[in-house]
């Protein structure tokens, strides 16, 4: 009688949940490890999805085919939080805007330009629409909040509210995670700890740099609905979540908080209220600031880590729309020992040359 592997997934955000989500589905006993649900960087996230970030041919597969999963996710699993409105994104010069939609357009990807006539059309409350901008309408955002806890139920993964402090080998395989109640025991380890992934990789002798940019998200009471689309817009990046809160951004990949959050957060909120048509008296909920993992060639970090056996490792930005491909990519590597080729161009080995160190 075949017994089921008993795979630990080490994170609880958006990709641990997908990862264990995908194991269990797969067949896979999943016991989780994490500090709370839902991650630390997962909350802090803007939460676009979108494969237009990137004019890196094999990282838009990637991304595109997280988009496709995500589709599918929200099938499989009623009531995931998504939303599909597209995107208007006019951040870029006018030349820019056009070669940003030749490129993706001889990709198959579906955006077109658009004239301040058809943006007023697509989005009425724009205060000042633009004269130009780029409107993909496939394009779309997550809740987080309700996405995660999801996926975690839908995974019916056991829970295990705690602190990893490293991991236990012998030789040269993962046997248990330290945690402040003792060692938990699994057949095989997957590493989605975000900015802690550095450090417990650390305790087998792997050395992996990880920058971590702050984005700061300003949150504001809920409104009545005034955006279907998201707006990447010149300093401020807009969207309205399924609840009626705006929720805005100064930049995809990170936010500068130098003179302060507070501050910042107070300049995004005043910006807002000149951007959009409702908004001018809306007040601020609250604002986070995330640290978002990120390797230093901005590229996904997934696969066996080379010389430790049964260990997974993955982290990222942008994990939200990467995390149905790579929970999936994940459940096939460790289940079934293949790999896919659209994750092979991430392994961690790229980082590690001479760096490795056994303890």
């Amino acid at each position: 009688m075949n017994v089921a592997p008993h795979v630990i997934v080490i994170g609880a955000g958006i990709i641990g949940a997908s990862a264990a989500y995908h194991l269990a589905r797969a067949g896979a006993r999943v016991t989780i490890l994490a500090q709370s649900p839902g991650g630390v960087a997962t909350p802090n996230s803007f939460s676009w999805i979108n494969a237009s970030w990137s004019n890196d041919p094999a990282y838009f597969r990637l991304r595109l085919e997280s988009m496709q999963r995500w589709r599918r996710l929200e099938q499989e699993i009623p009531g995931l939080g998504l939303s599909w409105g597209g995107s208007i994104t006019y951040d870029l010069s006018q030349a820019e805007l056009h070669r940003y939609a030749d490129d993706f357009g001889a990709r198959g990807y579906p955006l077109r330009l658009v004239d301040a006539a058809e943006i007023r059309q697509l989005a009425p409350n724009l205060a000042r629409p633009p004269d130009l901008a780029v409107y993909a309408e496939a394009e779309g955002a997550v809740e987080q909040g309700i996405a995660t806890p999801a996926l975690l139920k839908a995974s019916a993964a056991v829970f295990h509210q705690t602190t990893v402090h490293g991991l236990d080998t012998r030789g040269q395989r993962v046997v248990s995670a330290m945690t402040g109640d003792g060692p938990v025991a699994g057949d095989h380890f997957v590493l989605a700890a975000g900015m802690g992934t550095s450090q417990l990789l650390a305790t087998v002798g792997v050395r992996l740099d990880l920058d971590g940019p702050p984005g700061l998200i300003v949150h504001t009471r809920p409104l009545p609905r005034l955006l279907r689309q998201l707006i990447i817009a010149p300093e401020i990046h807009i969207r309205q979540t399924l609840d009626g809160k705006l929720i805005v951004g100064s930049d995809f990949g990170g936010s500068p908080i130098d003179k302060g959050p507070a501050i910042v957060a107070e300049d995004l909120l005043s910006l807002l209220r000149s951007q959009i048509l409702g908004a001018e008296e809306v007040s601020m909920a609250r604002y986070t600031v995330g640290y978002r993992p990120t390797p230093r060639d901005e590229r996904p970090i997934a696969g066996p880590v080379p010389g430790i056996d049964r260990l997974y490792v993955a982290v990222m930005h942008s994990g939200i729309t990467n995390a149905p491909s790579i929970g999936a990519a994940a459940a096939e590597a460790i289940l079934k020992g293949s790999a896919s080729e659209l994750i092979k161009p991430y392994g961690i080995e790229r980082f590690l040359g001479s760096q490795r160190e056994l303890p």
